[in-house]
């Protein structure tokens, strides 16, 4: 066994949570099929060349891709045991766990086990961690706005046949000119720049925000489906750090916020089984606050424990240098 560096603690912990095979496997194995109930349709599809306008969305935008979402990780902290761990060793931000380690995880000198190794992500990924604490900190320090009514997506097909970027095998559910109409008769209000990108020229400066990479950090709020939907990104960007679990409560959550997201845009979707929220009326404005807000609750709950498991990683950042170990 290599000596420990300097570096390479346990983020302040006095003991280790151990984890042997007869207990992490089987959770290894609820958390795949779980997994498996979303990826495996995706994939079918895909080997047949079908789309979902809906259902493939967390599989195409965001960069985590099924295989790497099923891998499970039990998160920074855990000493994993047993012979089905040796394997992990090779993977990428695990190693095999010291003597220290394995003595502050009950285990005996010469165990074989595998940890993540948090030194090695926090000098590898430390500009990744540091953004993704400022926006889950900022996001959840701000009040939530309530009056966007989904209309990024109107935004993104306002006079799109103007610049013939029609989606091709989706029809709008008014028809063009009156899409059009929708999108003059509303103030639109979008606070997230990877909504904001994705407007048709002509709809840029209808918005009376104006994001932009630069302020993201200083924009992003609550209310916000993108941004809560993002928790999803910030959660698998930060593997093996998180749980595999809390990553996959915030894909759910994102997946449901996907599905409410594209009832209120302007496609048809009945054949899909996505029923519209009607946001040009009334009623439906009504009904898009009452999800957004159910939401912004979920989401916030999300982001406290995010931030509650990056705590020990993100304070040790200010005591490993970023040129790597002193």
């Amino acid at each position: 066994m290599p000596p420990r560096p300097s570096w390479a603690r346990p983020l302040g912990r006095s003991k280790l949570l151990h984890l042997p095979h007869e207990d992490w496997l089987p959770r290894q194995a609820a958390y795949q099929q779980r997994v498996r109930r979303y990826s495996d349709p995706y994939l079918e599809r895909r080997s047949t060349g079908r789309k979902h306008p809906v259902e493939d969305f967390l599989f195409t935008y965001y960069t985590q891709k099924p295989g790497q979402l099923l891998r499970w990780h039990p998160g920074a902290g855990v000493v994993l045991s047993g012979p089905e761990a040796a394997g992990r060793a090779g993977w990428k931000y695990y190693r095999a766990a010291y003597d220290g380690e394995l003595a502050a995880a009950g285990l005996p000198a010469g165990t074989t086990a595998v940890t993540a190794d948090v030194g090695s992500f926090l000098r590898g990924r430390r500009d990744a961690l540091e953004f993704a604490g400022i926006i889950l900190a900022g996001t959840a320090a701000r009040p939530a706005q309530y009056g966007c009514f989904g209309l990024h997506e109107w935004a993104m097909v306002y006079r799109q046949d103007k610049f013939e970027l029609r989606h091709e095998y989706l029809r709008l559910r008014l028809g063009p000119e009156r899409t059009d109409r929708v999108v003059e008769a509303n103030r639109i209000r979008c606070s997230h720049f990877d909504a904001f990108r994705f407007y048709t020229p002509d709809a840029v400066p209808l918005n009376s925000l104006e994001p932009s990479r630069e302020n993201q950090r200083t924009m992003e709020q609550p209310g916000c489906l993108h941004a809560n939907m993002d928790l999803y990104k910030w959660a698998y960007k930060l593997a093996p750090l998180l749980p595999s679990e809390l990553v996959m409560d915030c894909f759910e959550l994102s997946w449901r916020i996907r599905a409410m997201d594209m009832q209120a845009s302007p496609y048809d979707l009945d054949e899909w089984g996505y029923p519209p929220i009607r946001i040009e009326t009334p009623e439906g404005k009504a009904e898009y606050v009452e999800h957004q807000r159910s939401f912004a609750a979920e989401s916030q709950e999300l982001r406290r424990r995010l931030l509650q498991a990056l705590a020990q990683p993100l304070h040790a950042l200010t005591t490993i240098s970023p040129e790597g170990p002193q």
